[in-house]
């Protein structure tokens, strides 16, 4: 992946992160309305961000698989207590570790705890770590690579 790839992922994951945090608070009556809006408002084009919207289309449609999810692997934390910027981390880094194989799990994870650095407070990069790292346990596959399927 080019420097540039990179750069527009990551970029694709924090627009994804931000609109899912939002949608935590207040779901929208029209998904489809209010995710022009947030693009409108964002530096670059639509396109640009084309991955951070696949990957909050396919989040909001598993979510209620990837909570679930998270409330096994949360261990010791009340689903209600996990701050939504860091459940808005969890759910994006769970939706690529579980529904995008081209995607190494370590890459989920890592791009998940340099999210959490930039977004929330110094304790969350542990506990989004030890979330992720149960998942990848739970995964089947190499953590280190990615397949050829999505």
């Amino acid at each position: 992946m080019s420097r540039a790839q990179f750069a527009q992922r990551r970029d694709g994951r924090v627009a994804a992160v931000q609109y899912l945090y939002a949608w935590s608070i207040n779901p929208p009556s029209s998904l489809e309305t209010d995710l022009r809006l947030f693009f409108a408002d964002l530096e670059q084009s639509r396109k640009h961000y084309a991955f951070g919207e696949e990957l909050i289309h396919g989040t909001i449609e598993h979510a209620a698989e990837i909570d679930g999810h998270i409330r096994g692997l949360a261990q010791n934390w009340e689903f209600e207590r996990i701050a939504k910027i860091d459940l808005a981390i969890l759910r994006v880094a769970i939706f690529e570790m579980m529904f995008r194989k081209d995607i190494p799990p370590v890459v989920s994870i890592n791009e998940a705890i340099d999210l959490s650095k930039q977004f929330s407070n110094a304790d969350a990069k542990r506990f989004i770590n030890g979330v992720l790292d149960r998942l990848k346990g739970q995964l089947g596959r190499d953590a280190r690579k990615a397949t050829t399927e999505s």
